[in-house]
């Protein structure tokens, strides 16, 4: 990856329907160079896919939970179908520390929650959180950093 590849998963990140003509535009190349680029970041597992970000609210979601809940690996066969299948799960994680699986959730109401965490307790102990406010929304990796990175490893090759 070099700097245009950055800049360009820079401005997808930003808005994954920008144009190949702006993008093309903001890293100095033609349309079908981007587009090459693209595919190949594409290719390279790099790029994963192209979401729209979706206010919960509007929707009538009213209520955001992390979940945390004890598994017992023996339980991982049973539980990853039954979670799959929850449409109400935006995300689970397999983590460290006193609970294995952190859960996030959306749903209508407190009532439907409460109904969605007896039927997570059959497999371990829960504890959850209620979302009040979100100050950081979920942003996507730091392409800058890459950047300075890349100078930083370009820097200590230079003086090597």
């Amino acid at each position: 990856m070099d700097k245009i590849d950055i800049k360009i998963l820079q401005l997808l990140q930003e808005n994954s329907r920008y144009p190949l003509k702006y993008l093309a535009g903001k890293v100095f190349l033609s349309s079908p160079a981007v587009s090459a680029r693209i595919e190949r970041l594409e290719k390279q597992g790099i790029i994963s896919g192209y979401h729209a970000e979706i206010n919960p609210l509007v929707l009538g979601y009213h209520i955001t939970a992390f979940i945390n809940l004890t598994l017992e690996p023996k339980q991982k066969p049973e539980f990853y179908p039954f979670i799959e299948a929850c449409p109400n799960v935006l995300e689970c994680d397999c983590v460290t520390g006193a609970y294995s699986m952190h859960i996030k959730v959306c749903f209508p109401s407190t009532l439907e929650l409460d109904s969605f965490i007896g039927q997570l307790q059959k497999f371990g102990k829960t504890e959850t959180q209620i979302v009040f406010s979100t100050p950081v929304p979920s942003r996507g990796i730091n392409i800058e950093s890459l950047n300075e990175l890349e100078n930083t490893e370009k820097e200590n090759n230079d003086e090597q």
